[in-house]
């Protein structure tokens, strides 16, 4: 995980500094680590599981607004507070540091700076992506779209026993159709015509095995 993470820039001596302010958290499903609007504490690395960022309408409807996974940087450095609540979709665990002993670290290491800058243009281009899929593409190309997105992200960060070609979904199909701008009835349906396909199968209601990548990967650019 240190290969993927923001401390893969720094040299084993940095790291030993760096890890006397950090700590080892876990995190129970269901658990939130970060409330929109409070005070902003802390910066952490996500080690295993996954974590959705939120915000709500003024009403009172969430929204999802993105997800990490292990080797994701948690918390916004410089920031006073938070703009986005952070719930733990699975049981997960993070590598914690106090927000100021991080902005200190991002001072004294050059490497992470320029690291943690890269990851935050990196994010600036996946959430661009994300506006082509839900302003330009069908129902059917976003849901193979977003499937081939979380098993590549799930297999990139080793996340439980995800081989990339089956992985549990950490996300109900609610949340999906809210995060696709879809209605659950339509993600189910396009999931069935996947299977049918014999690009997917599906296990269970929650599990997705990837049978065809290729045929997969073509249907979410061109349904």
């Amino acid at each position: 995980m240190r290969d993927q993470a923001l401390c893969a820039s720094l040299t084993d001596d940095q790291l030993a500094v760096l890890s006397r302010s950090g700590r080892r958290r876990y995190v129970a499903k269901g658990e939130s680590v970060i409330w929109a609007g409070d005070e902003n504490m802390i910066c952490a690395n996500v080690v295993a599981g996954v974590f959705k960022l939120s915000t709500s309408t003024a009403d009172g409807r969430e929204q999802i607004v993105g997800l990490l996974y292990p080797a994701d940087f948690l918390g916004r450095p410089y920031a006073p507070s938070s703009n986005y609540t952070v719930d733990a979709l699975t049981d997960a665990e993070l590598c914690v540091f106090p927000r100021k002993h991080f902005e200190q670290a991002l001072h004294d290491y050059e490497e992470l700076e320029r690291l943690l800058l890269q990851r935050t243009l990196d994010e600036l281009d996946n959430t661009r992506e994300w506006m082509l899929l839900l302003g330009r593409k069908t129902a059917e190309e976003k849901v193979a779209s977003f499937i081939v997105q979380t098993s590549r992200r799930l297999a990139k960060g080793r996340c439980g026993a995800s081989t990339g070609e089956e992985f549990l979904l950490p996300l109900s199909r609610t949340q999906v159709a809210d995060v696709l701008g879809l209605t659950i009835e339509t993600v189910s349906r396009q999931m069935t015509r996947l299977k049918s396909a014999g690009v997917i199968d599906l296990p269970t209601t929650r599990s997705i095995r990837v049978l065809d990548r290729p045929a997969l990967s073509a249907r979410a650019e061109h349904a």
